[in-house]
């Protein structure tokens, strides 16, 4: 039996990580979890949050906006809508969009405003500057 998890993680863009790992910890729609090696086949759709990779010590965060996740045979393949690593978001780009975000939600009165949009881009941004150690004022 594999000793480590495969995990790729994949968006329309293409393969956004693979390698090996020693634990995964996912943004399910409920919360939290995590699998290890030898852990039981599982299929579950994914909300926006910090997807974590674990190799020994070190942890690779990726901000993810959903998407779904299948593991099976030590093989997890998460199917991301987006999927961003730590080191590459752009954290002034992320503010703008929450700066952007709220002014919509700001004019929720108008018809324009499709605040279950607005509410999602804010929350995508947010856990963008999240990811990337920063506060998201």
């Amino acid at each position: 039996m594999a000793k480590q998890l495969h995990i790729e993680i994949v968006t329309h863009d293409g393969i956004t990580f693979e390698g090996e790992a020693d634990g995964v910890v996912a943004p399910g729609l409920d919360g939290y979890f995590g699998m290890l090696p030898h852990h039981a086949p599982l299929i579950s759709q994914l909300g926006v949050g910090d997807l974590r990779v674990r190799r020994g010590s070190d942890w690779r965060h990726f901000a993810l906006a959903g998407g779904i996740l299948h593991l099976r045979d030590g093989r997890v393949t998460v199917m991301a809508d987006a999927a961003e690593p730590a080191e590459g978001i752009d954290v002034d780009r992320a503010r703008a969009a929450v700066g952007r975000a709220r002014e919509r939600l700001a004019q929720r009165k108008s018809p324009q405003v499709d605040l279950n949009r607005a509410e999602a881009a804010l929350l995508r941004a947010i856990n963008r500057l999240r990811v990337a150690g920063e506060p998201p004022h």
